[in-house]
């Protein structure tokens, strides 16, 4: 296979693996399980709302990007010099390519998300953070779908 090819086959599976880690965060997206089952409902209005990241785990547990990054690395160093040169040139490529890997899994597997504060009619005020794929605003009154754990927001 040609080194040129490399990189962007590694960037293109990262970005692949980014993309299906982040869906989970959504409150539009229900998992299998939630399918055909009784959901809570509450009522309330946002009270607080800011923009924050959620920090996804990697399916992998980061040795795609720091491997791929340390394979491409160490190709990319073996390219240059020769002897002890090449040698040398050849680990620092793999170093530098496995943390500029692992970097770059770690900013795929980043989502935007709201961290909405939202005052129950009950009373009582809960803090939910979800993906920020539908507009929110101070003020508006919304659903809080679910109980524990995965509770999801949505518009009323």
């Amino acid at each position: 296979m040609k080194a040129g090819i490399l990189p962007v086959l590694a960037l293109s599976i990262l970005t692949l693996a980014g993309c299906t880690a982040t869906n989970k965060y959504s409150g539009n997206v229900y998992s299998g399980n939630q399918a055909q089952t009784a959901q809570n409902v509450q009522f309330g209005t946002i009270s607080a709302l800011r923009q924050v990241q959620i920090q996804g785990e990697s399916s992998a547990s980061g040795i795609l990007g720091t491997g791929g990054g340390a394979i491409i690395g160490g190709l990319l160093g073996n390219q240059v010099g020769g002897g002890s040169g090449r040698t040398i040139a050849t680990a620092a490529g793999a170093i530098g390519g496995a943390v500029a890997g692992n970097q770059i899994e770690q900013g795929v597997n980043r989502t935007t998300a709201w961290e909405m504060e939202i005052r129950k009619d009950t009373g009582q005020t809960v803090v939910v953070v979800q993906k920020a794929d539908q507009a929110f605003q101070v003020g508006q009154r919304v659903r809080l779908i679910g109980t524990g754990s995965r509770l999801s927001v949505a518009p009323y």
